[in-house]
């Protein structure tokens, strides 16, 4: 449908009388509009009923329920040695086979894989063979410079190559180990705006292509159950990609679980699925080699959410523990020891030593120090209740104690703890602030909580 527009608004007579009776009618198109604006830019205007509607393909499909979308960008994460990477090894073997559930299956595609942590003749290529995968499908991914020869993929540097070889090698799917390490050179992996330049065109490049991106992430040392919120790096790494799967170890259970916890395309209530880790011999040239294969074992009795809320309920119990044992231990050697000395009591009682340091605070016990040059000290607090308050009376420090010197007026209480200061340039590595004393004097490089 064309029809005629008259911009100016005015009544023909008027227009007649202006003289802008010559001024040509513009055409309104019911297609795409594109709007003029700086140069080399403009908007697209489409209409949504000139957009077809076509339902999700997923890439696997676990009893007839989405789990992976084909065309986007799914990850994931868990902490060390849970067999994450081992499950991109799984989808490797399953998509060059042609047997994973889904739209691939019965059609063997090509598989490229980005490992940069791990050695391909001793880890990924005999993991690969355990898993069955399809050796000729799955490619080694590596960009070239010309000045510096073979590097890293760089994202979104390398966007526009990788892009031409998926669609060159028939590709279904990318795995990118770890995902972390593919952001390119200048990119604040903790700012979401950042993140979101290499991530956002990703994401465009699997819809165009069709293929399955899957990331690889690491689980970072912050508190919390939710698996999504706990991936290292800023909020894009859980908000861009349309499916995200955690994973954690059941110790109660002897199994290992992986929950799906995003699945924007498809149910957010599937089940969790138990796995492990297999030992599988492989023959190579040199002789037998033994590396893991992930195994699917059936439905979990709780979620990865749910273990990882134990976890932190099991650290809380043993942190009050801690304390009762420090209290009790403090109490002992007239309120006070040396930290090396609790720390080394509290190891040999089977207490390890960020359990017996997180524990330190919340039992009332202060750290000082034993005298210039010397080592720190803790303190034990006594809290009496008042009249329905709470006051709190240290007990006398050690005669050598910095607050009792001649320095300090007769009487003077000791300095608070917050005075206590912390060698020069020993920061935490996580956060950047200052480690307190006790940890800065014992080795630590990371408060307990960060």
């Amino acid at each position: 449908m064309t029809t005629s527009y008259d911009p100016t608004g005015l009544p023909p007579d008027d227009i007649l009388t202006a003289g802008l009776a010559d001024l040509p009618a513009l055409e309104w198109d019911d297609g795409p509009v594109e709007q003029p604006g700086p140069i080399g830019r403009k908007l697209r205007l489409t209409r949504a009923s000139d957009i077809e509607p076509e339902p999700v393909v997923w890439a696997w499909l676990d009893e007839e329920e989405g789990r992976v979308p084909a065309g986007a960008l799914s990850i994931a994460a868990g902490r060390e040695g849970t067999g994450k990477s081992s499950f991109g090894m799984w989808m490797a073997a399953h998509i060059t086979a042609g047997t994973l559930p889904g739209a691939f299956q019965g059609r063997p595609r090509a598989v490229f894989y980005v490992a940069v942590e791990d050695s391909w003749k001793h880890t990924i290529v005999p993991r690969l063979m355990a898993a069955g995968a399809d050796l000729d499908l799955v490619y080694r991914v590596e960009a070239v410079e010309a000045e510096f020869g073979e590097t890293t993929l760089s994202l979104p540097q390398d966007n526009s190559l990788m892009e031409q070889a998926i669609k060159d090698y028939d590709v279904a799917l990318v795995v990118l180990d770890p995902l972390m390490s593919c952001m390119g050179k200048g990119i604040d992996t903790h700012r979401e705006r950042d993140v979101r330049t290499a991530l956002d065109p990703l994401a465009q490049m699997a819809e165009r292509t069709g293929c399955v991106l899957l990331g690889i992430a690491h689980f970072g040392k912050g508190a919390g159950t939710d698996p999504s919120a706990l991936i290292t790096g800023s909020g894009a790494f859980k908000n861009v990609p349309r499916a995200v799967f955690g994973f954690a170890r059941d110790d109660d259970n002897d199994c290992r679980v992986m929950s799906q916890s995003k699945n924007s395309l498809g149910r957010d209530d599937l089940p969790s699925l138990t796995y492990n880790i297999a030992t599988a011999e492989v023959e190579t040239k040199k002789g037998a080699a033994y590396v893991g294969r992930f195994v699917f074992t059936g439905e979990a009795t709780r979620s990865v959410q749910e273990i990882l809320a134990q976890g932190q309920e099991g650290d809380r119990g043993e942190r009050d523990e801690a304390g009762a044992w420090l209290v009790d231990y403090l109490t002992d050697n007239g309120g006070e020891a040396s930290a090396g000395d609790v720390i080394k009591a509290a190891e040999k009682d089977g207490f390890a030593k960020h359990t017996i340091q997180r524990a330190r605070s919340k039992a009332g016990v202060t750290s000082q120090k034993s005298g210039f040059g010397k080592s720190w000290v803790w303190v034990l607090s006594v809290t009496d209740t008042d009249e329905g308050n709470t006051k709190v009376t240290k007990m006398t420090p050690n005669p050598t104690s910095e607050s009792s010197s001649s320095s300090s007026p007769s009487g003077s209480p000791s300095a608070p703890e917050s005075q206590n200061v912390t060698p020069v340039g020993l920061l935490c590595t996580v956060c950047r602030t200052p480690l307190d004393p006790v940890h800065a004097t014992t080795g630590d490089t990371t408060h307990p909580t960060c």
